[in-house]
């Protein structure tokens, strides 16, 4: 029996048709690939990122990474918890260390995570060979299954592809919320002939398209799909909001009754709108907006 079997995913999540006029009276329809009802606990593409990790691991301790409010950490805690294999999440920012944990870093720890917090500059040098190494010595775990921060690597990228796959033929354009690219880089791979994806990165940098590529290299050999990323709308950067944002993500909750997280879907949906309004969308198309948490 697979990690899968044991979690019991909902899969295919279900696509939901919402009617919005902000998008019909520029010709589009969109629909909701509710990723957020997957499991409860390792929601939408921590799921599809994490079950091939945890498969590789085959029980071996996880290490991974991630600042004081990642879902990432959250969803590799529960999957320890429920699978019975150890965690242990390395958190940016040893200020942190001392102080009563934040909710979601104390719903790591409650689900048996152990938390090691090092200063920024060691956090940034945590793909280097040498402070990767000392970071296992530190916490004891030399030999553990590594997975980088977000989730995302060869493993996860194709397990994403499958998220692709369930929406062959179901939209001309497919958008989600970026983070590190994982998803994205599988999801592009996974769909149609004709069809596209469209990533909304959450933090600033211009960076994530150089990783997107960089991660299909790895995991197929080279570029897969179509693909493209509009940096417009990430309200200042990781964990940033503004009012107009919570207005927005208010709004349409009661509209359509579903739940808008706002660190990442909020900013998904909130670009979409605008690129309805531009004509960025194009007009007569069906776009499929994933729900990643």
């Amino acid at each position: 029996m697979t990690s899968a079997d044991i979690l019991t995913p909902r899969l295919p999540s279900p696509l939901q048709e919402v009617t919005d006029d902000r998008f019909a009276r520029h010709g589009v329809r969109l629909l909701l690939k509710r990723d957020d009802l997957i499991h409860p606990e390792l929601i939408g593409n921590k799921w599809r990122k994490l079950v091939p990790n945890i498969e590789a691991a085959a029980g071996r301790p996880l290490v991974t990474f991630g600042g004081a409010y990642s879902n990432h950490l959250r969803a590799t805690a529960a999957a320890g918890r429920l699978l019975g294999f150890p965690t242990v999440g390395v958190v940016r920012g040893d200020e942190l260390a001392g102080r009563p944990l934040n909710p979601a870093l104390a719903r790591c720890a409650a689900d048996g995570m152990r938390l090691h917090f090092v200063d920024r500059p060691t956090y940034r040098r945590k793909a280097e060979p040498d402070v990767l190494a000392g970071l296992l010595r530190a916490v004891a775990a030399e030999g553990a299954y590594v997975v980088p921060e977000g989730g995302s690597n060869a493993a996860a990228v194709r397990g994403c592809v499958a998220l692709g796959a369930e929406l062959r033929g179901r939209a001309d354009v497919v958008a989600i919320a970026c983070g590190t690219g994982g998803t994205l880089a599988g999801l592009a791979a996974g769909l149609g002939a004709g069809q596209r994806a469209l990533g909304v990165p959450v933090l600033r940098g211009g960076f994530l398209a150089g990783e997107i590529r960089r991660l299909q290299e790895e995991a197929f050999g080279g570029r897969r799909g179509r693909w493209s990323l509009d940096e417009r709308f990430h309200f200042g950067g990781y964990g940033r909001t503004a009012p107009e944002l919570d207005a927005f993500a208010e709004d349409f909750e009661e509209r359509h009754g579903v739940r808008v997280e706002r660190l990442y879907v909020a900013k998904l949906l909130y670009g979409l709108v605008e690129l309805a309004r531009e004509g960025g969308l194009g007009r007569g198309v069906d776009v499929v907006a994933v729900l990643t948490a």
